[in-house]
């Protein structure tokens, strides 16, 4: 399979109300900076700085809040699943991963392990008032056995991109590339004509740009508790 890139939508320039956050710090609040892309552009969607509990340990995007929850606070990359392997061994009560600026993930393949280990665990994922899970971070959102969010959660998708500029419609139904999602999505536990359906909705929606979920859309689309 390819190694498929999902943008991080807070690096995109969205005409959109300022919702997305872009990389967090851990203090006792975020704060929140900008990003400068290889090309050199600036591109961010800022929103008002979101208090985070400074937490107890942290392993890359994780931040153990307590024995039993950790946060979820920025990008996963090819070092994510370590990172999550290492976190459960330090603290195996962590049963709760609650996702409060999740912005998408720098390594898809990375990503979907990353679900899988979280699903394998049993875990709940829940996103708060005020939480932000966009691009990649919906797959992480779903690896949950349990699904939560509350209203005033938000979500964000888009079709992902190849190292080649090609997307999810440029490939067949049925090609391997596809093929990585829908199977992915099935073992979360979605229904095939659910699993389909909620594809398609993601990459009706061009690598450029970026479609808004409140947690209300997102239950028209997936089983959430």
């Amino acid at each position: 399979m390819r190694r498929l890139i999902i943008l991080l939508l807070s690096l995109l320039a969205l005409a959109q109300p300022a919702t997305a956050r872009e990389r967090v710090v851990i203090e006792e609040t975020v704060e929140v900076t900008e990003y400068v892309d290889e090309g050199g552009s600036e591109r961010a969607v800022g929103v008002a700085p979101v208090a985070i509990p400074k937490g107890i340990a942290r392993f890359g995007p994780f931040v153990v809040l307590d024995g039993t929850r950790a946060a979820m606070v920025d990008v996963t990359d090819s070092a994510s699943p370590a990172q999550f392997a290492a976190m459960v061994k330090a603290y195996p009560g962590i049963a709760r991963i609650e996702m409060i600026d999740v912005p998408g993930t720098e390594d898809d393949r990375a990503n979907l392990k990353l679900g899988r280990m979280i699903r394998a665990r049993g875990m709940t994922t829940y996103v708060p008032a005020g939480g932000s899970v966009r691009s990649g971070g919906v797959e992480l959102f779903l690896a949950g056995e349990r699904r939560i969010a509350e209203p005033g959660a938000e979500f964000a998708v888009h079709a992902w991109v190849d190292e080649d500029g090609r997307e999810a419609t440029d490939y067949s139904a049925d090609a391997p590339e596809n093929r990585a999602y829908l199977d992915y999505y099935r073992e979360m536990g979605l229904p095939d004509p659910q699993a389909r359906a909620f594809y398609a909705m993601t990459n009706s929606v061009p690598f450029s740009d970026a479609k808004w979920l409140t947690a209300a859309d997102m239950r028209q689309w997936v089983a959430l508790d």
